[in-house]
């Protein structure tokens, strides 16, 4: 398959979320490359959703959200787990699409430990990386959409935005 121009990643979050399942994240470490079906994705769009960490301003740890999508931004939670974020939208406009879920790691924390992605993917540009990027795969699941998970603290409407999306039938979804 082919893998995805940067054109795609221009488009705004929202948008970019909802056509991410269905492709393939595609993880290449040394001889070995994996291909992954996107299943479960969260947009955050911009410094105006109260739930998007650019919401609280420009900060060493949100610089690669300013980045031109198609970018990574990675970032540490409950001292524990990476979080793998697809920025999307044009330069020094901060958005990303979190990657909730992938075919055999279902969950954001337990993908990228499965995956073996960590801080160092950081700003990663999956147009032209070697060991990162998403493919399209032609495949067109049925998507549904919901709230996102774990945003209390952003009250509404944040909470209740349905910009979680997920491929219908799939493990945790209706």
């Amino acid at each position: 398959m082919s893998r995805v121009d940067r054109s795609f990643f221009l488009a705004d979050a929202v948008t970019v979320a909802g056509l991410l399942p269905g492709m393939d994240l595609v993880i290449g470490t040394g001889k070995k490359t994996g291909k992954y079906m996107i299943t479960e994705t969260e947009a955050y769009l911009g410094d105006d959703d109260r739930a998007c960490h650019a919401s609280r301003g420009r900060t060493p740890r949100t610089e690669p959200m300013y980045m031109p999508g198609g970018h990574l931004y990675i970032y540490f939670v409950y001292g524990m787990h990476w979080m793998l974020n697809v920025v999307t939208g044009p330069q020094d406009f901060p958005q990303a699409v979190l990657i909730r879920g992938v075919s055999q790691h279902s969950g954001p924390g337990r993908l990228t430990r499965g995956l073996g992605i960590d801080g160092s993917f950081n700003c990663e540009d999956l147009v032209s990386s070697g060991r990162i990027w998403i493919e399209e795969t032609g495949c067109r699941p049925e998507v549904i959409s919901g709230p996102r998970v774990g945003i209390d603290y952003a009250g509404e409407p944040w909470i209740s935005k349905p910009w979680r999306f997920m491929i219908r039938n799939q493990k945790g979804t209706k």
